[in-house]
């Protein structure tokens, strides 16, 4: 990975580490559901002025085809649980889950991609679960197993951000990355309008500026520039590879949180973290080495 990819997605996962507060403050005013509906709407509309001034061919037959589900996946069913949960949750929680996703990518990766797995990544996937377990703090008397609800939905989410990105390295290499980000976002900004597009317009009328401020942030930064940002570099280097930078994402978020919306820190964030970090730095140290090397 160049040094620039690498000091450009740190910056994306320092922007998608603020995604979470923000969703807390939006809940205010939208539904889950009415939040991921405007989040990519916005998107969405960006990139329809800009279309004729995009380079590179559009995804075509399968690849529009695949394209579109991926969108439907991502942008209405992974990001309405990862909504939900966050709302039930919290943000730092949230954050600190991040840190699985790259584990299952790099499963994923293997099963789809052919990229080899070994013992240490099992190991890292054993650690991933440990730290999901200290995150809620399963050793305290008033533990309960409903606690755990809100990082299961969470954790589920992933299944569709990986798809994204397993589905989406083939694509790149034949259509350009802004036009196959556009055409996810087409796909799922009109299902989510089916689901509940009359609803999230009627709230829409009564929010105030600064939630305007923080979706259309989450839109343009977040959505337009993070995603292409991120085909971009899995189109050049290993999917997992490339996800070894969404831990940053874990530690960026867990802070924010706590200093945006004042949540409170608790040892279980501090060991959770530990040992997810573990697991990632188990799980992928000869990936790292090679890509070092």
């Amino acid at each position: 990975m160049k040094p620039s990819y690498l000091i450009l997605l740190l910056l994306a996962n320092l922007a998608w580490g603020c995604v979470y507060p923000a969703y807390k403050i939006l809940g205010a005013h939208l539904s889950p559901g009415g939040i991921v509906t405007l989040r990519f709407g916005l998107a969405a509309l960006c990139f329809l002025p800009a279309w004729p001034f995009l380079r590179g061919p559009a995804p075509r037959g399968r690849d529009l085809f695949n394209a579109c589900l991926m969108g439907v996946f991502l942008f209405v069913v992974g990001q309405r649980l990862q909504a939900y949960a966050n709302q039930v949750g919290t943000a730092g929680n949230s954050a600190v889950l991040m840190a699985i996703e790259p584990l299952l990518t790099t499963v994923a990766a293997a099963v789809f991609l052919r990229e080899r797995i070994g013992p240490r990544r099992l190991a890292g996937f054993f650690l991933g679960i440990c730290g999901v377990a200290l995150l809620n703090r399963v050793w305290r008397t008033d533990f309960q197993l409903a606690g755990l609800a809100p990082s299961l939905i969470f954790i589920s989410s992933f299944v569709c951000e990986t798809g994204y990105s397993i589905v989406g390295k083939p694509i790149v290499t034949r259509a350009s990355e802004a036009k196959t980000v556009a055409v996810t976002l087409f796909a799922g900004t009109a299902a989510n309008l089916l689901l509940d597009g009359p609803q999230t317009l009627r709230a829409a009328r009564t929010l105030p500026f600064s939630a305007w401020g923080l979706l259309f942030a989450l839109a343009i930064i977040c959505t337009v520039l993070g995603y292409t940002l991120w085909l971009v570099v899995i189109r050049k280097c290993p999917v997992n590879v490339a996800a070894l930078t969404i831990f940053a994402q874990s530690v960026f978020g867990v802070l924010i949180a706590a200093l945006w919306l004042n949540e409170k820190l608790h040892w279980g964030h501090l060991f959770g973290s530990l040992s997810i970090a573990a697991g990632l730095g188990l799980g992928l140290s000869r990936q790292v080495h090679r890509a070092a090397r």
